[in-house]
């Protein structure tokens, strides 16, 4: 270990570099993003072009969530034998490319089929730039990691947008084909920057001890998968959200169909505030006050949002639920990451997705059974166990 430890303080960068490589990932993620939001907003178009069933749409798109999940492990030891920077680049290509692959089938198995490439580029780019995020963070001893993920929630909002624009003066084949086009002109100009600059390294006045990654042995496997909960709480709350909460305002409290759809844009609006403030944050409040507070904030905010009798209070619970969740999965990342390395970044990654697959069924089961506004209210209780695990974990990340 302690030759390991060595062999990664060669790679100290230069501080101008760093802000080069900074902005570069800010790029990728950005443009993770816009592209996804591209897609989303493309599915009914390609749903009528495949003349699928509302089933069998929903099989297809499991392809996405297959990829993701499988690629997510191995990305994680690519990124070990060949760096986070190359792989990212890669994965940013793959990504580009496939995005243009949907509009080209005609049927719901090619959709599945095609859609477990994409979704293999979607696993695999957000390991691989979480982990280049995290080395960075721990060459500048800043929280900065919330601003990589405000630039996701940022190019996820102008990729909607964009989407919405265009939707009826272009076919999905010409809109998806020109995102390809755009990904692969980011992707050459921001990806040129990853692979000049190696993955730094803390300062060598910094405590190697404290922030070296460890081997992936047992214990620090577990203290990995309990950092990775708090991602799956998390992102089971943003999955929730996207999926229900119209339906919750449209249903429980009459709202109209263009004003319940603004309850999720405030939500994921809040959020990207929350990311855009989350460093300044993290260095005032620390990790574990910014996930206890989160956590807890989130929780009365989905209580508020979920059990509120009027339309106006339940979109303000929406709000401080987005401004609670918004620093949890970013902090949980980087715990996994700065114990593990990339492994861990895959880890919790993993378990995060896990959790936004998970949120949405799992409120449609939880409505029939009881009530929609009841079910929502499981958001609220997996956002206080995630403070939960933050407080109790507060000591795990530099316990030797």
């Amino acid at each position: 270990m302690p030759l390991i430890n060595k062999a990664r303080t060669h790679n100290v960068v230069p501080g101008n570099a760093l802000t080069r490589l900074r902005i570069a990932l800010t790029v990728f993620f950005a443009l993770d993003g816009f592209i996804f939001a591209g897609w989303v907003v493309r599915i009914p178009a390609i749903k009528e072009q495949t003349g699928a069933s509302a089933s069998a749409l929903g099989l297809a798109l499991l392809g996405v969530s297959a990829g993701a999940v499988i690629t997510m492990t191995l990305t994680g030891r690519l990124c070990r034998r060949y760096g986070s920077h190359p792989v990212t680049v890669a994965c940013g290509i793959l990504l580009s490319l496939s995005i243009a692959l949907p509009p080209l089938t005609h049927s719901a198995l090619a959709l599945g089929a095609v859609l477990l490439i994409f979704g293999s580029a979607y696993g695999g780019i957000n390991v691989a730039f979480n982990s280049a995020a995290v080395d960075l963070v721990r060459a500048l001893q800043r929280p900065i990691l919330p601003s990589f993920h405000a630039a996701f929630s940022l190019g996820g909002m102008i990729g909607a947008g964009l989407g919405a624009l265009v939707a009826g003066a272009l076919s999905p084949t010409q809109h998806l084909l020109g995102l390809t086009t755009i990904g692969l002109l980011v992707t050459v100009l921001a990806g040129r920057t990853l692979l000049r600059i190696p993955p730094p390294t803390q300062s060598e006045n910094a405590p190697q001890a404290e922030s070296a990654p460890r081997r992936l042995d047992a214990r620090t496997r577990t203290l990995v998968i309990t950092f990775g909960l708090i991602a799956l709480c998390t992102a089971y709350g943003e999955g929730a959200l996207a999926d229900w909460s119209a339906l919750h305002l449209e249903q429980d409290l009459d709202a109209t169909p263009g004003v319940a759809a603004i309850g999720y844009s405030c939500f994921a609006l809040a959020m990207t505030i929350g990311r855009l403030t989350g460093t300044r944050l993290l260095e005032r409040l620390g990790q574990t006050r910014t996930l206890v507070t989160g956590g807890m904030t989130a929780a009365v905010g989905m209580l508020l949002g979920a059990l509120a009798p009027s339309l106006w209070m339940a979109i303000l619970g929406f709000v401080i639920t987005g401004l609670g969740l918004a620093n949890l999965f970013p902090v949980a990342v980087e715990r996994a990451g700065m114990l593990a390395g990339p492994d861990g970044v895959a880890i919790a990654s993993t378990l995060g997705y896990g959790g936004m697959l998970l949120g949405p069924p799992a409120i449609g089961f939880m409505a029939d059974w009881f009530s929609l506004p009841a079910a929502l209210t499981s958001v609220a209780a997996l956002a206080a166990s995630a403070a939960v695990i933050g407080f109790v974990t507060r000591r795990a990340a530099t316990a030797g």
